[in-house]
């Protein structure tokens, strides 16, 4: 099926995401990688993770004045942020976009929380970047520009598979187990 969602994502429509379902969504997303991932935890979000979506990326930016440009936006590899994205997604976030699939921690942390991993294609930068409407904001910038928390305005941001669903389904294994 596909599903076109919007932000901030509730559990209700989250919780009816099956592992091959096509998302589009629009709204507000978060790109964050680890070191972002490790400061939320230790110093508290600086956004509202009550039903947001992560986006495992380090975007390319070009800086115009006081205004920022997504030039690119691919996934980065999602396992990296294992350590923290059960503790993120306790906290309120219901979708984190990356690649590669996730460990056990976090697919016991999607079904506690109703919440999905969604796959994005990697490669498809250009693609992705073509849904930024906006760059909305940045938060700790000190990280570097791709390790920073960069808040997107997007616009039918996808294709995106739900690769993890909030019943432990994981279309990692059942790839693997054919």
């Amino acid at each position: 099926m596909i599903f076109n969602l919007k932000t901030p994502l509730n559990r209700e429509e989250t919780r009816k995401l099956r592992i091959k379902d096509s998302v589009y969504i629009s709204g507000t997303i978060y790109t964050a990688r680890d070191s972002a991932h490790q400061r939320m935890i230790q110093e508290g979000s600086p956004v509202i993770l009550d039903g947001a979506v992560i986006f495992h990326a380090g975007p390319i930016i070009r800086r115009h004045d006081d205004d920022y440009e997504m030039v690119a936006v691919g996934p980065t590899t999602s396992t990296r942020m294992n350590p923290y994205q059960a503790e993120i997604l306790d906290k309120g976030a219901l979708a984190v976009i990356g690649k590669g699939g996730m460990d056990d921690g976090t697919s016991e942390a999607l079904k506690r929380n109703g919440a999905v991993f969604l796959a994005a294609v990697g490669g498809c930068a250009a693609l992705y970047v073509s849904s930024v409407n906006k760059v909305k904001g940045v938060h700790w910038l000190d990280l570097g520009v791709p390790e920073a928390i960069w808040e997107l305005e997007v616009e039918n941001f996808g294709p995106l598979i739900v690769a993890m669903d909030s019943t432990g389904a994981n279309l990692y294994e059942e790839t693997r187990k054919k």
